[in-house]
């Protein structure tokens, strides 16, 4: 086993078969972060914020790590989910501590919440797994924001890597994500 308690078939049929496997396959995670990571940096010029993009020695690929990066409760990450949207996506951006609502998901959006295949993310959005953000998208994707993300002064979404991400007040998370909607389309917190 390359990795004790999670084995080969943790990592995509493509990378099975070794340690060199493994290798050709970070460094091309890696090439595809930097540049997406560059790309959104490029992006986020245009709003003075491209010096603001933190990137981290460690990954912060999921919400667990991306808060322990930022040193941050996990409900602050602004974690973006891929959903299929006919031939193209529709990104939901949602406070890292919420799930989807499936009622309340096709009652917005008039279809079932399906999940992008992994193979399918960076192509349809720009972005890998683990750093897909609602910037410097390719044309027709369609970015939402979650109302569960406004209920913190300062939330961080991703930078296209990840090993990266912005702290961003919502109007700016907003308006950096250009056409974006806001939406309510995750489950009922319960009461603290």
């Amino acid at each position: 086993r390359l990795f004790p308690g999670r084995g080969d078939r943790s990592f995509p049929r493509a990378v099975r078969g070794g340690a060199q496997a493994v290798e050709r396959y970070h460094e091309n995670r890696n090439e595809e972060s930097t540049v997406s990571v560059e790309t959104v940096k490029t992006y986020l010029k245009s709003f003075g914020r491209d010096e603001d993009v933190q990137e981290f020695p460690v990954s912060s690929a999921t919400v667990e790590l991306a808060a322990a990066a930022l040193s941050v409760e996990p409900a602050r990450i602004a974690k973006t989910l891929s959903f299929a949207d006919g031939d193209g996506c529709l990104l939901v951006v949602t406070a890292g501590d919420q799930k989807i609502d499936n009622a309340k998901f096709k009652a917005a959006f008039g279809m079932k919440a399906k999940m992008l295949p992994a193979g399918d993310v960076l192509r349809l959005t720009g972005h890998a797994v683990g750093g897909v953000c609602p910037f410097a998208l390719p044309e027709g994707v369609r970015v939402t924001l979650d109302m569960s993300l406004r209920r913190f002064p300062l939330v961080y979404p991703a930078c296209g890597s990840a090993n990266s991400a912005i702290g961003l007040t919502c109007e700016e998370l907003e308006a950096y994500s250009r056409d974006a909607v806001w939406v309510d389309v995750c489950k009922d917190r319960a009461p603290a």
